[in-house]
């Protein structure tokens, strides 16, 4: 679908109050820590950290902003927001604290597998609903796989850990898979 033939609710996105609140965020996100600096000396942000996060903010943003001009169905754009922001946070987390054990165990660059494989699946899909719901079920399997492999490996502290993390963590793509299938579903039965 181009932007010529959107339908309308796509076309009100640039001016749309969500879209104002989105980067509103994005833009509280990346200040609060030079906020805490200022207040506290827990927080301790180099420049490199607030680049990290500027460039995380922007392409989460950036994929949002495609994402939500793209298609004006709520399914569509609530999959968008899960799928975005889940794989946003997985990277903050694992970049801040480490997924299993800390930051530094190599083991949790496999988690920079999963976001790839949502990215190439969402470029393959073009960003369409059936597409990106199995891009989405080829995402939660490949978080589920890594979780999997960590609970083999015996990596993070013990069972209870690792399985909650990997579920908590694979929420966001199972959320976006349901939502893409529903945006599908829906398409499907608008189709003359």
């Amino acid at each position: 679908m181009t932007m010529t033939n959107a339908p309308r609710s796509a076309a009100t996105w640039p001016g749309s109050t969500l879209r104002r609140l989105m980067w509103g965020a994005a833009a509280a996100l990346l200040l609060a820590p030079a906020v805490a600096m200022q207040l506290t000396d827990e927080v301790h942000w180099t420049a490199l950290d607030f680049v990290f996060m500027g460039v995380l903010l922007a392409a989460a943003g950036a994929a949002m902003e495609v994402g939500m001009r793209l298609s004006g169905d709520g399914f569509h754009r609530a999959g968008m927001a899960a799928a975005v922001g889940g794989g946003f946070v997985l990277v903050w987390a694992n970049a801040a604290v480490g997924l299993v054990g800390s930051e530094a165990d190599a083991f949790n660059l496999l988690y920079l597998g999963v976001v790839a494989v949502a990215i190439a699946g969402a470029v393959l899909a073009r960003l369409r609903a059936a597409g990106m719901a199995r891009a989405m079920a080829a995402t939660l399997a490949m978080h589920l796989a890594i979780g999997a492999a960590a609970l083999a490996t015996g990596r993070g502290d013990g069972v209870a850990e690792v399985a909650g993390v990997t579920a908590v963590f694979a929420l966001p793509w199972l959320l976006a898979w349901g939502l893409f299938r529903a945006a599908a579903g829906r398409a499907a039965h608008a189709a003359p």
